[in-house]
């Protein structure tokens, strides 16, 4: 049974997706919360640099193990995944500030629910624009 949904493709990227997703979450958040409880940097530039470096991660995993890329337009797809990264970026933040600012979530609870979002964005678009 498990060999058999392995062989499925959407499936093995899914499971695949979600491993490279669970340990971009843990770079995300583990820098997110070490800048805003540890340093107490403001919680929007957190969300900037921790989704950034996990973005970076992101992108080397993904485009060497989770999706089909055609090697010969990596320029191509390095700048629509920036493109869709920085889109990312913007939804992250922008739930991030309505969670804290209008619905008073705490700002941990609040880069989760951003993150859950923005990870769902994610492979949508980049199994839409960046696997052919």
């Amino acid at each position: 049974m498990i060999k058999k949904l392995w062989e499925n493709k959407l499936i093995r990227q899914i499971i695949r997706f979600g491993i490279v997703g669970g340990l971009a979450f843990i770079i995300d958040y583990g820098v997110y919360a070490l800048l805003t409880q540890v340093f107490s940097v403001y919680y929007i530039l957190a969300s900037v640099i921790s989704f950034s470096l996990s973005v970076i991660f992101n992108y080397i995993l993904s485009i060497t193990w989770v999706f089909d890329v055609n090697k010969k337009q990596g320029v191509k797809e390095f700048i629509v995944f920036i493109v869709l990264s920085v889109i990312g970026l913007l939804l992250n933040s922008l739930i991030l500030y309505l969670s804290v600012e209008l619905l008073h979530i705490h700002n941990l609870i609040g880069k989760i629910i951003a993150t859950i979002i923005v990870m769902i964005y994610n492979f949508i678009t980049r199994k839409i624009f960046i696997e052919k």
